[in-house]
């Protein structure tokens, strides 16, 4: 970062790879989509309050799929909801990213045992890129599941995504 800042203020001009621009301008305005099923959203909540000041990794919740990159499952998924799930995973634009928060949309929790209408992981239903682990996960872990999704972006190329 240093040497990008020293050649700026030396020669005024930035050069990099068109994908490395696209991935930056990616990792860094991940907007989820602000919707929760359970216990673990009053913890996705938290995480969007001024406490631990989201907006410095450019994480912005929206209120419609269409125009949101990442989904955040935070809570149990019922039969009932997996369908809903899906279908607004299907409206979100590409690339598109799944954060698994917690044990019950992880692997259903302590719920699907005895529950017959509880789903056994969200990874059932649409493909997930980051797991939170815990019963309700601290706000610190979905920071950390931010970082590891912008690393993840970091990684890919867009220019021969399809």
């Amino acid at each position: 970062m240093q040497d990008l800042v020293k050649n700026v203020e030396q020669n005024g001009v930035v050069v990099a790879k068109l994908d490395d621009l696209f991935s930056w301008a990616r990792l860094s305005s991940l907007w989820p989509m602000g919707f929760g099923l359970a216990c673990c959203a009053i913890e996705f909540m938290d995480t969007l309050s001024g406490n631990f000041d989201m907006d410095r990794f450019g994480v912005f919740p929206r209120a419609s799929p269409r125009q949101a990159d990442v989904m955040i499952v935070a809570g149990t998924v019922t039969f009932k909801m997996a369908e809903r799930i899906k279908r607004l995973y299907e409206q979100m634009p590409e690339p598109r990213y799944v954060i698994s928060m917690g044990s019950c949309s992880n692997c259903g929790g302590p719920y699907w045992q005895y529950g017959y209408h509880v789903v056994k992981g969200v990874d059932r239903i649409i493909p997930v890129d980051v797991y939170i682990q815990g019963c309700p996960p601290r706000p610190e872990s979905l920071i950390g599941a931010f970082i590891e999704l912008q690393q993840k972006i970091k990684n890919e190329s867009i220019i021969n995504y399809q």
